[in-house]
């Protein structure tokens, strides 16, 4: 018997949130774009199933098709920012505060200057 994943069950409200609004604005470019649910399905290579579950915001939906579909609207980028190690503030400061500085052993400061 394979196990539930309880993140899927029941998700932090503020990540269930956020994939509704995303499945959200998924639609509204699809419907801006004159699309239909088959027509963006058969251009990212899927169903239309996975189309219709990634617009109700549904966390079972593999990331690979919110990538597609956020390629196929030409907003990718906007996933591209997100996962950028660049912009992680915080992770940036925990790896500089992990970071050794090499203090040398020995001679102390000599008095002939």
């Amino acid at each position: 018997m394979t196990r539930t994943n309880k993140l899927l069950l029941a998700p932090p409200y503020p990540v269930e949130q956020s994939m509704k609004h995303l499945g959200e604005n998924l639609r509204l470019a699809r419907i801006r774009r004159n699309l239909t649910i088959a027509d963006v399905a058969e251009r990212i290579g899927t169903g239309p199933r996975p189309v219709m579950d990634a617009e109700k915001g549904k966390g079972s939906t593999g990331i690979v098709v919110y990538a597609a579909l956020l390629w196929m609207y030409d907003q990718l980028y906007q996933l591209e920012e997100i996962a950028n190690p660049s912009q992680d503030k915080e992770g940036i400061a925990l790896e500089m505060a992990k970071q050794r500085t090499r203090v040398r052993k020995g001679r102390g400061l000599a008095d002939d200057f």
